[in-house]
């Protein structure tokens, strides 16, 4: 069964808003139906045939320790030099003072070509207008949470478990004037209602490198960075300071159209040999992603309603995405909620809460991420469990801004001066504007 949207789910999505604790997720997304943490992330750049060169970019993303042990040996003036200037910037770092209470943003994957995304005859156009961004939109927004001085950490950074296994706040050096952020996107599956619709295809292993596919509309593919985790992998190249050590996002994924673009799912396309083959396509990807300083998370198989679903549901969806999905990203202990719906209100989680019992207890996770855009962060922290609430940046979001209503958004980038020319506006929220 492919995936299909009615106009009541769409509109149920609309009611859980952008403000309070649930959020919607793109059109199209509905299907019925112990962990190892990931690598934190990997410090990139690194040239063998000049330590100075590699030093400087180590100190640029913050590992002032590696920088200095890289130089510790180096006799050269120039070493010498280098040195003194990394042990003078290690200096001036100081401790986040709050590592639990730090902003989350998120996207969707990102519209490469407005004119179909959302365009009259387009099916999901309200959607698409709804919950993405245009690339456009996304580099100009990019370039100005750069110069707000935000700097993209993964959730490792911020809480960790200590020696008992309790999770506890780390601590994060970083210069004055500069701020962790944790960044994901949601459904990084490029289902296959996007077909056609402007999008990227999939995401693309070439050279031992994550670029993108994309076909244009007049059938063309070319290759480049043409969503969220290409852009900013280009970005950061070019902007090393911009990622703690080369932390990059969370890319929550869901398995039932296949996992990065690749058609996977057993389930939904047969135990055949393309079905294995796209598997085996999609963990190299998947791989690559994790080497350049991406994670993953569960966006559950079947992109469930967790607070509405039955215990019975949860599980019979989680032996789907252990089956089909985690043996492509691998080990993860971060859940991304699917429409933000998290499994309890404010209280905090709790042996009693027997949907956060199996997913903690039986598959691992540990870090928990709903929905709230009303304040610039909101978490909350057990000695089992860490909540951080998302930041939705997205059509909803946007229009609030504009219509002159106070936004979180506002803390990272001016929404009027990134609206891409192409946005329906006022956003539309009905299905015959």
């Amino acid at each position: 069964m492919r995936a299909r949207r009615s106009t009541a789910i769409i509109a149920a999505g609309l009611l859980a808003g952008s403000t309070g604790l649930l959020g919607g997720c793109s059109p199209g997304n509905v299907r019925p139906a112990g962990s190892n943490r990931p690598p934190v992330g990997r410090t990139t750049g690194t040239d063998a045939t000049s330590p100075v060169v590699a030093a400087q970019r180590l100190a640029a993303q913050y590992d002032y320790v590696g920088a200095e042990k890289l130089l510790a040996h180096d006799t050269s003036a120039a070493a010498k030099t280098e040195l003194a200037d990394i042990v003078r910037q290690r200096a001036r770092t100081r401790a986040w003072p709050d590592t639990t209470e730090v902003s989350h943003l998120f996207y969707h994957s990102l519209i490469v070509d407005p004119a179909r995304a959302f365009a009259k005859k387009q099916p999901q156009r309200v959607g698409y207008a709804q919950y993405m961004v245009t690339i456009s939109e996304f580099r100009a927004q990019l370039e100005q949470i750069y110069q707000h001085g935000y700097v993209l950490v993964h959730p490792q950074r911020l809480v960790a478990k200590n020696a008992r296994g309790a999770l506890r706040p780390a601590t994060l050096m970083l210069p004055p004037g500069k701020k962790p952020l944790v960044l994901s996107v949601d459904d990084v599956n490029y289902y296959e209602y996007m077909t056609g619709a402007g999008f990227a295809s999939n995401l693309t292993l070439k050279n031992g490198h994550v670029t993108n596919t994309y076909r244009d509309a007049g059938g063309r593919d070319h290759l480049g960075a043409y969503d969220v985790p290409t852009v900013i992998d280009e970005f950061v190249q070019s902007h090393p300071g911009f990622s703690y050590r080369g932390d990059k996002g969370i890319l929550a994924v869901t398995g039932y159209n296949g996992v990065l673009g690749y058609r996977s799912s057993v389930k939904e396309y047969g135990d055949a040999p393309h079905t294995r083959s796209q598997g085996q396509q999609a963990k190299a990807v998947a791989d690559a992603l994790k080497a350049e300083g991406w994670q993953f998370a569960s966006h559950t198989w079947g992109h469930i309603n967790l607070t509405t679903a039955p215990l019975s549901h949860i599980k019979a969806d989680a032996r789907l995405w252990d089956t089909e999905v985690r043996p492509i990203v691998g080990p993860t202990d971060e859940l991304v909620y699917p429409f933000g719906a998290d499994i309890s209100g404010l209280a905090r989680y709790s042996p009693d809460n027997k949907k956060f019992t199996f997913l903690h207890g039986r598959e691992g996770f540990d870090y928990f991420f709903p929905i709230d855009a009303s304040k610039p962060s909101w978490a909350q922290l057990t000695g089992q469990s860490w909540r951080q609430a998302r930041i939705n940046v997205d059509g909803f979001s946007m229009q609030r801004e504009l219509d002159g209503k106070k936004t979180a958004l506002e803390n990272f980038f001016t929404t009027a001066s990134t609206i891409d020319p192409l946005r329906p506006l006022p956003l539309p929220l009905l299905l015959n504007k």
